[in-house]
């Protein structure tokens, strides 16, 4: 028997798999990873979820949170996650998307999904670039980001202005609940798992389309140390893309 220092107050989620990440260092996919997989099984939702994965490096969601994942066309997953969840209204839906993919691509489909209010999750990871197809500009990409599609800086004369999700989102009537957070400190970390499981929370009770939106790094394409990835998304990211709370919508005021 263990003694009350040896307890165990720690441990890795049941719906997280036990394996090697092959990410890069200093990447944030494997602990958001961790956060979805715990909200998972906070709510005992692992034998009826369905995760929706696109394009990109978040299409490796299938090695690493164990419960059914779909691989949808780049940019389409809320569109396949409505199918699955219209078809299937009794499963728990989300996809697992990056900023080239919803953001660009994928635009038409999440926003449409959103003003039509669809019962289902969206996790959305902003690294501000296109991560696994070599670094290009994205929606996201900050104004003077160097990019392998913008080697001087993005210049909003020719490239516009960077794409505010979750603010964007929050704006339509169909979505019940936008947040953006962050995971370069505990405390984020506490917020971020707050923000998943009120999201998920929202799904769970019929009140439409959440999203949660994670400022990630991407160290290996932005040229940068891991630290120095930590320090940008707590700097300049958090600066243009503040986290928060956009939008919570109350049992009231569900129609």
């Amino acid at each position: 028997m263990k003694t009350e220092s040896e307890k165990t107050v720690f441990e890795r989620p049941r719906s997280l798999v036990d394996v090697r990440t092959h990410f890069c260092p200093g990447c944030h996919h494997g602990t958001i990873h961790r956060i979805v997989a715990g909200c998972i099984d906070a709510f005992g939702l692992r034998e009826k979820t369905v995760g929706v994965a696109c394009v990109g490096c978040a299409v490796f969601l299938y090695d690493y949170i164990d419960v059914d994942v779909l691989e949808a066309p780049h940019g389409r997953a809320p569109a396949v996650a409505t199918g699955v969840k219209r078809a299937q209204p009794d499963r728990f839906v989300f996809t697992y998307q990056g900023d080239g993919d919803l953001a660009a691509i994928g635009t038409s489909e999440v926003i449409h999904a959103a003003n039509r209010g669809e019962n289902l999750t969206v996790i959305f990871v902003n690294n501000t670039t296109y991560g696994m197809t070599g670094g290009q500009m994205a929606p996201t990409t900050l104004l003077g980001q160097k990019t392998s599609t913008s080697p001087y800086g993005r210049d909003f004369r020719g490239d516009g202005y960077p794409i505010r999700m979750a603010e964007l989102l929050a704006g339509l009537e169909g979505t019940a609940y936008s947040a953006r957070v962050a995971v370069s400190t505990p405390a984020q970390i506490r917020k971020a798992k707050e923000a998943v499981r009120k999201a998920f929370e929202m799904q769970i009770k019929g009140m439409g389309f959440s999203i949660v939106e994670f400022l990630s790094t991407c160290p290996t394409n932005w040229g940068m140390k891991p630290i120095d990835a930590q320090k940008r998304v707590l700097g300049e990211m958090s600066e243009f893309f503040p986290p928060g709370v956009y939008k919570e919508r109350k049992q009231a005021d569900f129609a």
